[in-house]
């Protein structure tokens, strides 16, 4: 019993070396789970890999074992806005006359040692180099105490890349940005300059395209309608602009905001033929992107996207479709689409590859391109 305990024991400290420390798994903390290892890495081929070490006598028990994982599963692709989520469970205890072949849905090895894995051929498309990264020269009590201190080492590593992320630091971009819409509404309205800066500087179609005042697309989201508009879309893009300039960074937060207006400003002439004034395109692009950042670290926002963020984006954007609402939706609309895109474009830290950046970048760019092409050439402004 004692060989056979150190023989599972070893190959679990194996594989949780190989899937923490090379494949950046991280381990799911489950009530109830005795005997096994949940791993997970939403961005891998297999999103959830579990190591089990119980013994499986017989089929009825693996069966009930596949039940009970399928049932788990769900619940974390309901917390992870996961449609579709591969799963492999390695068995490192499994009765000799068991099939796996015919287990549906979920991907089963059973592992005697690691020479085992060579009969699967599978697990070497996503894996390919797994025998290679789980053999070492090290033996005995220096090979657990080099397993251990390279998967403290890998946790610690990601729980700094973690902190760096969600710290809070100065937030002084939003604060930028709340200060000249305020100054533009202290223009306006106390200086009675609401007509000059509404028929000078916000997006009456007909003006960008005769007389090429393409700033309007801009100057446009620095102007409010009265004081209801303006204390209401201060207050969301200090709430929301705080976030994202604190997740994001900086320079990724002004991209992401004039992008945002940009898009939101373009849908907005397409299917309005002028565009509305005010910050709320912006700060629709903002949730969009704050949905995007959210979706990489849901494993820590999955609670807030769904009871929050989600629920403000839907019933906003249907209370801009009641009658009489007065809401220009094309705007919000098209700024949260150009929020979600440019976000995917700029990357969110540590979670984003190049490749998912520059076909960001790649879609944000031809999406812009769409509506100014169809703005400028298909749109009657007269």
């Amino acid at each position: 019993m004692q060989e056979a305990l150190d023989r599972k024991n070893l190959i679990a400290m194996k594989l949780l070396h190989y899937f923490i420390t090379e494949k950046n798994y991280n381990p799911i903390i489950l009530q109830g789970a005795e005997d096994e290892i949940w791993l997970e890495n939403l961005n891998g081929d297999y999103k959830i890999v579990r190591i089990v070490s119980n013994h499986i006598h017989n089929e009825e028990q693996l069966d009930f074992d596949l039940y009970k994982t399928r049932h788990v599963v769900k619940k974390i692709k309901k917390k992870t806005f996961s449609f579709k989520m591969n799963v492999l469970s390695i068995f490192t205890d499994l009765a000799d006359d068991i099939v796996l072949e015919n287990v549906k849905n979920i991907d089963c090895i059973s592992l005697y040692d690691i020479n085992d894995l060579k009969k699967y051929k599978f697990i070497y498309s996503a894996f390919p180099d797994i025998s290679k990264k789980m053999t070492f020269s090290e033996e005995g009590f220096q090979l657990f105490m080099k397993i251990t201190a390279d998967i403290n080492k890998k946790n610690k590593e990601d729980a700094i890349k973690v902190d760096e992320v969600f710290k809070q630091k100065k937030t002084y971009i939003t604060y930028i940005l709340i200060a000249i819409n305020t100054i533009m509404f202290i223009l306006m309205f106390m200086f009675d300059k609401y007509d000059y800066f509404v028929y000078n500087y916000s997006v009456y179609g007909y003006d960008i395209v005769v007389h090429h005042e393409y700033y309007r697309l801009i100057t446009g989201a620095f102007l409010h309608a009265d004081i209801f508009h303006f204390l209401f879309n201060m207050y969301a893009l200090y709430l929301i602009g705080t976030q994202i300039e604190n997740f994001m960074g900086k320079v990724k937060y002004i991209i992401i905001y004039f992008f945002s207006i940009l898009s939101a400003s373009l849908l907005s002439i397409i299917l309005n033929r002028y565009a509305s004034i005010g910050a709320s395109g912006a700060i629709f692009g903002l949730l969009g992107s704050l949905l995007y950042f959210g979706y990489h670290y849901r494993v820590y926002l999955g609670g807030v996207i769904k009871s929050q963020i989600i629920p403000i984006i839907v019933i906003n954007l249907l209370f801009g479709f009641l009658p009489g609402s007065n809401i220009d939706n094309y705007a919000h609309i098209g700024g949260l689409i150009g929020g979600l895109l440019i976000t995917i474009g700029v990357g969110v830290k540590y979670k984003s590859n190049n490749f998912e950046k520059i076909n960001g970048l790649i879609v944000s760019i031809l999406f812009i391109m769409l509506l100014l092409f169809i703005a400028f050439n298909y749109v009657n402004f007269s």
